[in-house]
């Protein structure tokens, strides 16, 4: 069993560290704890969705915590690298707090042309801070309109 880097993987308990810690930068996350704080991706935490991707609520004792499972994971992979460092380096008040990263594959027995087969099955999620008035583009969109009729 390789020894786990504390450095590198975060745990439920770090998360919830992160979560009042604002100097805490961002994670690996493992999948198994975003599955478990989404309750396995579970259509009543999802709150929200666009073309690329859908957002689900993760609870945890001390706070919560938005985690946007990406719709194509397939997506090339210095793609997703380069995604990551972005979020990692855009650090302002005004932006919410990106926590974590997971990108994990996993071998799944599906069944192919009449025999099972072993697929990969590729997960791309990135986990934010939760901010609970909604999604900005509700406020950009009210804001404009207000404007619209302002004028």
């Amino acid at each position: 069993m390789a020894k786990r880097d504390s450095q590198s993987i975060v745990t439920r308990s770090e998360l919830e560290g992160m979560l009042r810690d604002e100097t805490a930068g961002p994670k690996a996350t493992p999948l198994s704890l975003l599955a478990e704080i989404t309750y396995g991706f579970s259509h009543k935490q999802k709150i929200g969705q666009g073309g690329s991707a859908v957002v689900y609520q993760g609870i945890l004792q001390k706070g919560n915590v938005a985690v946007k499972s990406l719709s194509n994971p397939y997506v090339h992979e210095k793609e997703f690298k380069r995604e990551v460092e972005c979020l990692m380096i855009a650090k302002h008040k005004n932006v919410v707090r990106f926590l974590g990263y997971c990108a994990d594959t996993q071998g799944r027995a599906e069944k192919y042309e009449g025999e099972f087969v072993i697929a990969d099955v590729q997960q791309k999620l990135l986990c934010f801070e939760y901010l609970p008035k909604g999604s900005l583009d509700k406020y950009i969109t009210g804001r404009i309109i207000g404007m619209q009729n302002f004028f």
